[in-house]
This record gives C-alpha cells, structure tokens and sequence, in this order.
C-alpha cells in the first residue's frame, strides 16, 4: 500500500497542476457550505461523546463521530482533486481485526486527528476566501456592467460615496466608463486572487488531509527496497537467459566445431578429403555460432541503439513486427539531448517485449509507439487495437517488463480492457 501511496504522490506532484478560474470559484463556494454545515455537527458530536465516555455511551458516539470525520475528509480528497486537481491520498493505517482494534486503530491514527484538525482550520479560512470571492466577482461585474445599466435599463443620475462628501458622481453614459475600467480591473485581481486562493486550499488539503513526512518517507524507503529487489531478481533471469543462450546456442556450435577440426586434423594424412568436408562443415558452424554470439549481444544492447538513437532502434523493431507500427519519437531524444543508457535500453526493451506480445496475442490490426519527455522522466506508450485483456502475471513477460522498469525506479501500468484497445506506459525517471 505504501508503494503505490508513494508512486501516486509522485506521479501528481510532477503534474505541477494550477487550478482553473472556474474551478477554484466552485470549490471556494462549496467548501464554505461544507465548513460551516459540517463543523458544528462534529464540534457537538464531539462534545457529547468525550461528555458521555465516563458511562461508556461515548465510545460508540464517538467510533461514529470518528467515521463521520473520514466521511467528511474524504469528501474533502475528492473535492479538492475535481475542482483544484490535486490528488490527495488517502493516509489511513489498515485497520487491525477485532471490535476493540477496529476502534483502537480509528482513535490512535495520526491521519484521523488531522483531518479534524483540517476541518477547524478550514472553516475560518473559508469563510474569508468566500467574502473575497464574493466581494470581488460582485463589484468587478457590477461596476463592468454600469454603461449596459445606464443606457438600458436605468439611467438617470448615480452617485458613488456618501451624498455630502460624493466621491465619484455618475450623471451621463461617459461618466460610466471609469467605473466600468475599475470594474474590469477587479474582475481581472478577482481571477488571479481565487486560483492563488485555490493553490493555498490544494496544499492545505495535501499537507493536512494527505500522508505525513514520515509516512511518504516510508513509502519511499518501501518503494526504494522493492525497486532494489526487483532490479537483484531481473538482473538474476537475465543472467540465467544469457547462460541458457550460451549454452544451447553457441556453445554447442564451438563444440562441434572443435570436434570437427579434431576429426579432420586425424584425417588430414591419410583422407584429404574427408578432412577437407570436416573443415567445410566446421567453418559453417562457427560461422553460425558467430551469428548466434552476435545475436546474444543485440539482445543485451543493441549495436543501432547505441550509434543512432531511440529513434532508430524502434523504427527498426518496428519494421520487423508483423503488425503495422507507428512510431513517434519526440526530438531531442535520439540526437541533442539523450537520456542515460540505462533509460534508452529499458525503453527499447519495453517496446520490443510490447510488441512481441501484440504479434502473438492481440490479434491487432494496428499498433503505434509514443516516446516523449514529461518533466524529468521519459514516457513510453505502446497503444494497439486489439482483442485486450493484457495483465502483469507472475512471471510473465509484462511482468518482466515491469521489473526492468523498477531498476531504474521506473513503473509500468496496463490498461487492456476486454475488447482492446490495449495501452502499456513505461514512467521512466531520467536526469538530464
């Protein structure tokens, strides 16, 4: 759980999302409904549970007040992400077994006592953005729209300040378009101040609804030992590849090869040529063991990956696959501005185990390669057309795939519903 917590964590921190106008409007608005509905029904709850407690009625009040608070935090989580687009996980410990640890572990989890925390700090806090909000759209429309109210609706004479002491007096259509500039000026600081508004809400909501310092450190450190291990496990199957390669492929070619020449060298006096077609066919096989040894090498890193690039690597993998490829790769990666090679392989890799898998399984019709920068990672898409139904098992060559991924902190995820179409993305981190 910690795993995914810290990969989902990373995936939206490097998002870098600013809220829209129109969203942070509709959460400034909604989350003051949700404060000012919400907080006395806790602060009551709460004061009669902790009241009643010393005759045991409190404990059942309070395990639903509890409920009621994560009920309330999570409504918070999805609010947040749908109108700020910040995603916030939940940061809740598992819950132990039993009636007694189902309380116990509610009562004594950090996460439970922030999200109250949370809901005392957000009803002051909402209640100003609210004012700003409203005090701001309402004048900046208001004062915008003075001319249209003017000429057609009103008219007459209009005057801004105390009677006595009048500020600005409005008595022609000319004398509204000062107002009227005003009005577009607060209309513009009203549009800046409720996104920083909602940037404020967003990291509140992060900090306090979502995992401690110390939890995404575990996460982290978690994540870090589960890369390592699996980065030990698919070093270990490669080796044992490469050995069952060499072994059944080249090494028997050299054996013959050298019993061959054995055979010929004892034949070389008394039948030249006998010898002569060992030595024939000897020299096929080590041409053919060369062949195999060369192959073996392409396998651990391709000779055109190296010379020329991403982009030449997959276009070559491509017009090898049975099945029509598109391949895109975003400049700069093959040429200029190259990941490490430890990126390029695991990206190449990526792609030829993905469409190895869609020439024997998909039965697609079309498939297409996307290599892109996203922030400081480099993403590989693989999307085909066909029947779907792709799944990392055990074992498996996705789930080999996702190995090699995790020993350079990468992750890979499979989307193939029933029916296709099937996309596979490789998130790998990359430092230029």
């Amino acid at each position: 759980m910690l795993v995914v917590m810290m990969t989902q964590v990373e995936q939206v921190d490097g998002r870098q999302h600013q809220p829209g106008a129109v969203g942070a409007n509709v959460y400034l608005f909604t989350s003051f409904i949700m404060a000012v509905t919400w907080l006395p029904v806790v602060a009551a709850l709460l004061a009669s549970s902790f009241g009643t407690l010393v005759v045991w009625v409190g404990f059942p009040l309070l395990t639903a007040t509890m409920m009621l608070i994560r009920g309330f935090a999570r409504m918070e989580r999805r609010l947040v992400y749908a109108t700020l687009g910040y995603y916030v996980p939940d940061p809740y410990r598992p819950i132990p077994p039993g009636m007694f640890g189902w309380f116990k572990g509610r009562f004594r989890d950090p996460a439970t006592w922030r999200d109250l925390l949370y809901l005392f700090v957000l009803l002051p806090m909402s209640v100003v953005s609210f004012a700003w909000m409203v005090a701001f759209w309402s004048a900046g429309i208001g004062l915008a729209s003075l001319p249209l109210w003017y000429r057609w609706v009103d008219g007459g004479y209009m005057v801004f300040g105390s009677v006595r002491g009048a500020a600005y007096v409005v008595n022609s259509f000319d004398d509204t378009l000062i107002p009227a500039l005003v009005g577009v000026l607060l209309l513009a600081l009203a549009l800046v101040t409720t996104r920083w508004l909602g940037v404020v809400h967003g990291k509140l909501a992060r900090a306090l609804l979502g995992p401690s310092k110390a939890t995404l450190l575990e996460a982290e450190a978690a994540h870090l030992q589960a890369s390592r291990a699996r980065g030990v496990d698919a070093a270990e199957a490669e080796r044992r590849r490469i050995e069952r390669d060499l072994h059944d492929g080249a090494q028997q070619r050299l054996v013959a090869v050298a019993m061959g020449l054995g055979r010929a060298k004892s034949k070389m006096e008394r039948d030249p040529e006998g010898a002569k077609v060992l030595i024939e066919e000897a020299h096929a096989d080590a041409k053919q063991a060369v062949a195999e040894l060369r192959d073996l090498a392409r396998g651990i890193y391709p000779a055109v990956l190296g010379d020329r690039g991403l982009d030449a690597a997959l276009s070559s993998l491509a017009a090898k696959s049975p099945v029509p490829v598109d391949v895109q790769v975003e400049d700069g990666l093959s040429t200029d501005r190259r990941p490490p090679a430890a990126v390029e392989t695991t990206a190449y890799f990526t792609v030829a185990e993905a469409l190895t898998n869609i020439a024997k399984y998909a039965d697609a019709s079309q498939a297409s390669v996307r290599v892109f920068r996203e922030h400081s990672k480099v993403v590989v898409e693989i999307t085909d057309n066909g029947v779907g139904g792709a799944e990392t098992r055990r074992g498996g060559g996705l789930a080999g795939l996702a190995d090699r991924a995790a020993t350079i902190d990468g992750v890979l995820t499979v989307v193939s519903p029933i029916g296709g179409p099937t996309v596979i993305r490789a998130d790998l981190p990359c430092e230029w």
